[in-house]
């Protein structure tokens, strides 16, 4: 699996996906972390929405949690869409650091347009 291209809460290095290094580096460091509905884990640095349990409906105080939550996400969510859409990283094969370079600077060009 090719690293994905993730800024992470404390500036680390692209890791491929399934890595949770991010999250340790962060809970050592004391940083909450929002994630969401699809991670779970008992984790105290780790805020997720609540899911829906079937057959009943989330009561507004939860709803109003999800939607405070998703909007936090959000515009981290559209920085991953954006270097998504570049060509460059559809077939990565280099190492996390050169991929970090790389989003880098593609972020940076992201802010100029």
């Amino acid at each position: 699996m090719s690293p994905v291209p993730t800024a992470g809460c404390c500036g680390s290095p692209a890791l491929p996906g399934r890595t949770h290094r991010t999250i340790r580096i962060c809970e050592r460091q004391g940083v909450p972390i929002v994630a969401d509905l699809a991670y779970r884990s008992g984790d105290p640095w780790l805020t997720t929405g609540i899911k829906r349990r079937p057959l009943q409906e989330l009561g507004l105080t939860e709803k109003t949690r999800n939607r405070a939550l998703a909007a936090t996400r959000a515009p981290v969510e559209r920085g991953v869409a954006r270097l998504k859409s570049w060509r460059i990283f559809r077939r990565s094969r280099c190492g996390p650091n050169r991929t970090t370079s790389i989003a880098k600077a593609v972020l940076t060009l992201e802010l100029q347009r």
